[in-house]
């Protein structure tokens, strides 16, 4: 009987879970017995590796996180790490490997692709920053956990005439700024794609509170600055009072949104198949509805429609001009 491995690699995302099960139930169906590998690339290495059954995945599509742990391996970015992985999934008699995760885990499947060891990707990543899948797995949820948070923080905003900067994550890509941004009405947004600086986000500011506006939500993308010195530069340049908000492992949690549910099923789903049709070294994804899959290798050499993305941004700013005041 063929065996078929599984892992979970990096930052957790919701709907990994979900993933697994399609991946566990879709393997049966086809006569191959799953094993779940432990705590990513590292507990590969470990051997920490059990057989996964259906009754093992039952009832585990509504719940966040993974149920096969995750890590980050330096080990594994050694090339004797990878050729020990390599040689554990043959004494385990593993022939297809499903990994998913974000961009460093894919960079590590295509490296055992090149070992010889048959292996499709996943794209489980809050972050949503493959330019090769309209959406990744735990995007969307991670994006209603934003909205609710920015509801909550634009009630009090509202009621005490206070401006608030909210940090999402996304680490160098702007969709879930973006999104929450034009989703949940914020007022100005900054992304790695069309940076602000810090005069440019206080004139915006000075411009909707002289229309009349004085509850205003800035939504930031992480690691673009230090929070608490906009904070201060707009306090001290407007005199007006500045909350932050850094929403932080937060958006990682909860339980997928049903998109996710379901984009993590077909995608499963779909691994299984490319691997037992004899594709290896793939990336599954979606586009325009229909799942589509890319060569692991050619993932990151496909970039951003940045003309797409400036498209949500003009529709954002549409519901933004300084001089006019939208309720």
């Amino acid at each position: 009987m063929n065996k078929l491995g599984i892992l979970t690699s990096g930052g957790d995302a919701p709907g990994m879970n979900a993933a697994i099960r399609a991946v566990v139930i879709a393997a049966q169906q086809k006569n191959i017995e799953t094993m779940g590998i432990k705590g990513g690339y590292q507990g590969l290495i470990n051997r920490n590796i059990d057989r996964l059954t259906p009754f093992d995945v039952d009832r585990i599509a509504d719940k966040g996180g993974t149920i096969l742990k995750t890590s980050r391996c330096l080990e594994f970015m050694e090339e004797e790490g990878r050729k020990k992985a390599a040689r554990v999934l043959e004494e385990f008699g593993i022939n297809f490997l499903v990994v998913i995760g974000g961009d460093g885990s894919f960079k590590g499947a295509e490296k055992l692709h090149r070992l010889g060891i048959n292996v499709i990707g996943i794209p489980g990543t809050i972050d949503n920053d493959f330019a090769y899948t309209d959406y990744s797995i735990g995007f969307d949820t991670a994006l209603n956990t934003i909205l609710d948070a920015i509801s909550k923080i634009k009630d009090t905003d509202f009621s005490h005439d206070k401006t608030t900067i909210i940090e999402v994550m996304g680490r160098y890509c702007g969709d879930l700024a973006t999104y929450s941004a034009l989703a949940g009405e914020g007022e100005i947004i900054s992304i790695p794609e069309r940076k602000l600086d810090f005069d440019t986000i206080c004139s915006q500011i000075h411009s909707k509170m002289a229309s009349g506006k004085h509850d205003n939500l800035i939504i930031i993308t992480e690691k673009m600055y230090d929070i608490e010195e906009l904070k201060k530069y707009i306090e001290k340049r407007l005199q007006v009072s500045v909350r932050t908000s850094i929403l932080g492992f937060i958006q990682r949690g909860g339980s997928p949104s049903a998109f996710d549910r379901i984009l993590a099923s077909r995608m499963g789903v779909k691994a299984v198949e490319l691997l037992t049709e004899g594709y290896s070294g793939l990336a599954v994804g979606i586009k325009e509805n229909k799942i589509i899959s890319i060569e692991l290798e050619n993932v990151n050499n496909i970039r951003f429609d940045y003309h797409e993305k400036l498209g949500l941004l003009d529709t954002f700013s549409i519901f933004n001009k300084g001089d006019q005041v939208l309720r």
